[in-house]
């Protein structure tokens, strides 16, 4: 019965995997895709973000974020803070109100959900009577005022959501005190806005979108003034002494309205339509902001002329004779001003202007003469040009970390500084126990340097390949230059910028050493461009090598895209990682593979054609082989041109089919008498059972056939130093694993270090093993003599890595999409292997190597593989025996571009992108977890209205 006990079940082994894994999903970076609303505390000084999706945010200082998410999923309309307290209350497109704390739990504050409500209005009544569209927390905190699209506003109570039916101001109400000549019952139709008066609680005024306004008073329940405006009302705002009150109006207009002690329809003061005479888009939303000076800051969203600028997002700041016009490359959501909120003081002083656009958040220094942005700690717009590849670099050595953000400074220097405006609450996470570096390539041929040390990803340096090819844009040109007399005064603000000069530029693997500064970034168009950092500004050339993947062979024709033109001369570069030499591929088609050793200096680099090997000190070619195989004519067409493919690849998939169908029937039926098969049938069945118990991960793998299409698509690269040859000496050597699941070895000879310049690096083909099931090569490692994975070049000159066992035999490990097998090196023989189901279409898309620590002593730690497969599932795998520890859900299946976009770090994390602009972080290890942890004081309100502090409380906001 011994050999029927699935294995794997050792009490201390159980144990210690408690201690190594955990998984969690710990906090989502970059900018929230789709928000749809906007709100913000001068109280808790904390701003939040709704979503389409449902989902709630709520950031303040650096470090201190909290998340909520709506059951119902709809989309968040409006959000509103309850005066002086952790509460807020959001307003969903479903017309529910949900009221929502930062409350103490456990010794952690977090965000609940407490109380939800629907208005409902009489039997019969249509959906317009209870249709919420403007929302007004009361100082008070006891109530809420709800305009409804029928003109009725309820007053319902806090917290318990109970509606004040005897306190309901009804269009009826309101029309008793206002002239029958002046309005009729449709003018109090749709309630646009609810302003409570600043300096008496007991008046609101109500906007409604016909032009009436009316100011009405709580205690005698009646209108004691009305305003007609003769334009449709979009939004109210009151001036912080509340003797004038200013409304904003369809036609781009703005009017000052006084508000006078005698109980008389009031006449505007002034009417301004400040981008007439034309016809111009609505002003949506307007701030008027007192100063010191006696200059009012006026702030306004729209009011553009239409026929020329109707397809701008702008929000417009006027200052006296200043005046700019904000252009933002996606639409404005919302915006709000942070001020003075001492109810003391005599003037609102502004300081800065905070935009929601669709793709970014944007704040203006209102302080700083020329209004110049604020370089933003989190909510970083990650897709500020389309994210196409990403590369973990973890534990960055100080100097290096330094130099970055030295070069990335001298990028800054046209941003404010300000410090940050929204500083709600405590960071009290512990600090990081290393620097972690996030580099993303981008569609505009930028490669972009993240801090992902902690909770806030915040951008260090931006680098641009674009200089070194010529371009249809100029990379001098200066889009936010105005002409003197430019009317009107747009200034293009935010990063956000979705349009790419050319697709080829695109970014797709990149590779940093961070001990020797030494970074390769490879393109679309087959470009390989090999860096160092360099901490001036610098002019020079850019040497060219070109590596013919094809070499000459007859009966291929590149269909697909052009290389890109080079620049001629020497060319400018500012402060940072400086392109030394550029390796062209022919055909120029997508990088696929990359792979740099700083200590040898040498790059390689594989596409759909082949492979080959860069002397970057020499700067010369060592050597290219071509993997096309004879059917892989589709690799030629390029990845535009995919049309014609839709055929074969049906008709292939077709015959896998007709071949499995095929060969089980012959396994099944295959000559005999029915006793004789039925006996067979039984033996096969029975020790398919036995195999079942004994390895449930393993199942039959589909062989695949020869002729399937980018056979010779290089998926992997990897230097190693081992042995290759012979047991007793070990050499360099270059390994490449293809897509139709061939493994290449290379013996290379570097010269030492006294001859490197003067002899040639010389490479010689060794071993090529082709895997009988002819699955994708996604991963290849060298095992030392310790079955440990060998360091990383330059590792074990720094002192952060034993050297490896050169005395014991290596080991070999494939991984392909269908199985892992370990080789015996040098003599390639299979030792062991572990296999994928196919059956169930299983197949691994990411694998990595990851150091696992215990939580429980420091002194224990072992690698083990990260496996993400395209079920979404993450396998931990053990080395060097292929034992599966655990397996967690972790991406939708359907998330292709999730799966896709997944990247592993050293210390087993990893990041994946859930939306174009969100990355999401997660954990499996039990001893590195970055999650956020705050603190946020808790207001007490004494009866005279002073606030205080109350203790704090901790946020250990861990989201499942």
């Amino acid at each position: 019965m011994r050999r029927f006990l699935r294995p794997g079940h050792d009490p201390v082994r159980e144990r210690l995997k408690r201690d190594l894994f955990q998984f969690n999903k710990t906090v989502e970076h970059g900018f929230p895709h789709q928000p749809s609303a906007l709100g913000y505390s001068p109280f808790l000084r904390l701003m939040a973000i709704g979503t389409r999706s449902g989902a709630i945010k709520l950031y303040g200082a650096p470090g201190v974020e909290f998340m909520g998410l709506h059951e119902e999923n709809n989309t968040v309309m409006q959000i509103h803070f309850i005066p002086d307290q952790c509460q807020l209350v959001t307003l969903l497109d479903d017309n529910s109100l949900h009221l929502w704390s930062l409350k103490q739990h456990g010794g952690a504050s977090e965000l609940r959900e407490e109380h939800r409500f629907t208005l409902k209005g009489p039997p019969g009544s249509p959906p317009s009577a209870t249709q919420v569209t403007a929302v007004l927390p009361h100082s008070s905190r006891e109530v809420l005022y709800l305009g409804t699209e029928s003109g009725n506003i309820f007053v319902v109570e806090l917290p318990s959501f109970r509606v004040l039916e005897d306190r309901t101001i009804t269009p009826e109400a309101v029309l008793q005190r206002i002239p029958e000549d002046n309005c009729n019952r449709r003018s109090c139709e749709l309630v646009e806005a609810l302003r409570e008066h600043p300096k008496n609680p007991d008046q609101i005024l109500i906007g409604y979108s016909r032009a009436l306004i009316v100011l009405w008073d709580l205690q005698s329940n009646k209108a004691i003034h009305h305003f007609l405006g003769s334009q449709q009302l979009e939004n109210l705002y009151w001036q912080r002494d509340g003797s004038k009150f200013i409304s904003c109006h369809y036609d781009g207009s703005y009017t000052q309205w006084p508000v006078s002690s005698d109980n008389r329809q009031s006449e505007p003061l002034e009417n301004t339509v400040p981008y007439g005479p034309f016809p111009c888009k609505a002003i949506s939303k307007i701030y008027w902001q007192t100063t010191k000076n006696g200059l009012p800051y006026i702030i306004f969203q729209g009011g553009m002329p239409r026929a020329s600028y109707g397809d701008r997002h702008s929000i417009s700041v006027i200052h006296g004779s200043q005046q700019t016009a904000f252009d933002f490359t996606s639409r404005v959501i919302d915006f709000f001003i942070i001020f003075s909120s001492d109810p003391a003081a005599e003037f609102d002083d502004p300081s800065a202007l905070v935009v929601l656009a669709e793709e970014e958040l944007v704040v203006i220094d209102l302080k700083s003469a020329g209004w110049p942005a604020v370089h933003p700690p989190y909510l970083a717009s990650l897709h500020c040009s389309a994210i196409t590849c990403s590369h973990h670099v973890s534990n960055i050595p100080l100097k290096l970390w330094e130099r970055i953000i030295s070069a990335g400074s001298k990028q800054n220097i046209h941003y404010s500084s300000m410090p940050w405006p929204i500083d709600g609450g405590t960071n009290i996470a512990p600090d990081p126990p290393q620097r972690d570096l996030l580099l993303t390539g981008h569609e505009d041929g930028t490669v972009r340097f993240w801090d992902a040390s902690g909770v806030c990803l915040h951008l260090l340096y931006k680098l641009s390949t674009v200089r070194v090819f010529l371009t249809d844009a100029d990379p001098n040109d200066n889009m936010n230059t105005l002409g003197e007399d430019e009317w009107p005064p747009l200034r293009k603000v935010g990063t956000f910028d979705p349009y790419s000069d050319d697709p080829r530029l695109g970014i797709q693997k990149i590779y940093l050493c961070k001990y020797s500064g030494y970074l390769a970034v490879a393109g679309t168009a087959g470009q390989v461009l090999v860096m160092e950092l360099n901490d001036e500004d610098a002019e020079h050339m850019v040497d060219h090598a070109e590596a013919d993947l094809l070499q000459d062979q007859e009966g291929y024709r590149w269909k697909g895209h052009e290389k890109l033109k080079t620049r001629d001369g020497p060319v400018r570069f500012e402060a940072g990682f400086q392109p030394f030499v550029l390796v062209q591929c022919q055909p120029p088609a997508v990088v696929t593979s990359l792979a740099l050793h700083s200590e040898w200096k040498l790059v390689a680099f594989g596409t759909s054609h082949g492979f080959g090997l860069f002397d970057h000190q020499q700067k010369r070619l060592v050597f290219v082989k071509c993997t096309l195989h004879p059917s892989d004519q589709l690799a030629l067409e390029g990845p535009l041109s995919r049309v014609k493919s839709l055929k074969k690849s049906l008709r292939q998939s077709f015959r896998r089919i007709r071949r499995s169908r095929v060969s089980s029937r012959k396994r099944r039926g295959g000559g005999g008498n029915a006793s004789e098969v039925q006996e067979a049938n039984a033996k096969f069945d029975q020790d398919a059972l036995q195999e079942m118990e004994l390895a449930p991960v393993q199942r039959k793998i589909e062989a695949r056939s020869a002729e399937d299409s980018f056979t010779g698509f290089v998926r992997t690269l990897y230097f190693a130093d081992t042995f290759l040859r012979d047991s007793s000496r070990h050499c360099p050597s270059l390994w490449a694993g293809t897509n139709g699941g061939t493994v290449y070895a290379f013996c290379l000879r570097v010269p030492p270090a006294e001859r490197r310049m003067d002899e040639p690096v010389r490479a010689e083909q060794a071993k090529e093993i082709q895997l009988m099931h002819r699955a994708p090569v996604v991963g290849i490692l060298v095992l030392d003599g310790r079955s440990t994975p060998l360091p990383e070049p330059l590792e074990v000159a720094h002192d952060l890595s034993k050297s490896p066992d050169m005395q014991g035999s290596h080991q070999l490990l494939v991984v392909s999409e269908e199985q892992f097998k370990v080789f015996t090196l040098p003599k390639v023989s299979s030792k062991l292997k572990l296999k994928l189901t196919a059956l169930e279409g299983c197949r691994v898309r990411k694998v990595t190597v990851a150091n696992f620590g215990s939580c429980k002593t420091d002194d224990y730690s072992e690698n083990d593989l990260a496996v993400l497969t395209n079920l979404g599932d993450i396998q931990i795998i053990s080395l060097p025996f292929l034992k599966l520890q655990i397996r967690y859900p972790c991406i939708r299946k359907e998330d292709v571009s999730g799966i896709a976009s997944c990247v592993f770090t050293k210390y087993g994390q990893g990041f994946y992108l859930i939306s174009p602009s969100e990355f999401e972080r997660f954990s499996l290890s039990t001893k590195w977890l970055v999650e956020p942890r705050c603190i946020v004081d808790m207001p007490e309100v004494t009866s005279n209205n002073h606030v205080q502090n109350k203790s704090g409380t901790e946020n250990a906001a861990r989201k499942s």
